[in-house]
């Protein structure tokens, strides 16, 4: 099933949407938020999943949607907390900023917990201030959680995905160096982020969920503008289930904890960083004052000089 949360007050409002994505249906006698229906997730979901079934059949008064009116499935959350799954990226940028790449990056994973408060609708502008501050956007995938008990192993952090979704990870790249120095980790360099208008339960993606990763491109458009389709199931060397544990390592996970991939990211053919579109790669450059293009400007210095 998918589902969605209007803009109404601090939580939304769920609503059950059809598969076509063409209507949708109110959920308040169910659960009255996305929030309250993850709390006792074994009691909403099979109802939430019934009301889906009787929309697609057309049996209901339904209302068409607008992804417009939406605001991010969870438009707060308990608890955001996005990894860097795809070392590739990680490697990239601190490549640029003249960081080292500790070895221990390919088999601990990296995870840091995010302002969770005041999540943007995906429709909804960035608030742009200072274009020192390096604004930049991250495209991930994510998972929404049930609860999860301290230590859960990755094994059984699987059956504690319940959704899935899209994420808009903003990034400050002007702030992040001068941050990351003071040795205690990102915050003002991490504003609020985006999420896809709708969340899905993993069955909706058939084969390309396999329980741990989603094997789909993710398409990327800027102004309209192709910028990247670097494929999810691929170079994804911590999986969403190992993710779950490591974030469980020392604490549970309250229902409705949202896990992200970190920003997609694949090798190129050859074993490098990867080549833009336009010269047949599967992503290209950010803005000139982003770490991702002056990494690729150093590496074809003749193009962009």
């Amino acid at each position: 099933m998918k589902l969605a949360s209007l803009r109404s007050g601090r939580d939304g409002r769920l609503v059950v949407v059809s598969r076509d994505l063409s209507s949708s249906v109110e959920a308040g006698m169910i659960a009255p938020t996305l929030q309250s229906a993850l709390d006792n997730w074994g009691g909403t979901a099979p109802r939430l999943a019934a009301l889906a079934q009787s929309l697609d059949e057309g049996a209901l008064n339904a209302d068409p949607f607008d992804e417009s009116h939406c605001a991010s499935p969870l438009p707060r959350s308990y608890q955001w907390a996005d990894g860097s799954a795809y070392v590739n990226h990680v490697a990239l940028v601190r490549k640029a900023r003249g960081a080292d790449m500790p070895p221990s990056f390919w088999t601990d994973p990296l995870m840091y917990q995010g302002g969770s408060d005041t999540f943007l609708g995906p429709r909804e502008a960035i608030p742009f201030t200072d274009a020192a501050w390096g604004y930049d956007f991250e495209a991930e995938v994510a998972v929404i959680t049930d609860d999860v008990v301290m230590g859960v192993s990755a094994q059984d952090a699987r059956a504690h995905i319940k959704l899935i979704m899209l994420v808009n990870d903003v990034s400050l790249r002007g702030l992040i160096p001068n941050e990351l120095a003071k040795g205690f980790g990102f915050f003002q360099s991490k504003p609020s982020g985006a999420f896809s208008p709708i969340a899905l339960t993993p069955d909706e993606l058939g084969s390309a969920w396999d329980g741990a990763r989603l094997h789909l491109p993710l398409l990327v458009r800027l102004n309209g503008k192709e910028f990247g389709r670097a494929h999810a199931g691929i170079d994804m060397t911590f999986d969403f289930p190992t993710l779950i544990a490591h974030a469980a390592k020392t604490r549970p996970l309250c229902a409705g904890t949202i896990i992200g991939s970190g920003t997609v990211s694949n090798r190129g053919a050859d074993g490098g960083p990867g080549l833009p579109i336009a010269e047949g790669g599967l992503a290209t450059p950010a803005s000139p004052n982003s770490a991702r293009w002056r990494l690729y400007a150093a590496a074809h210095p003749k193009q962009h000089s």
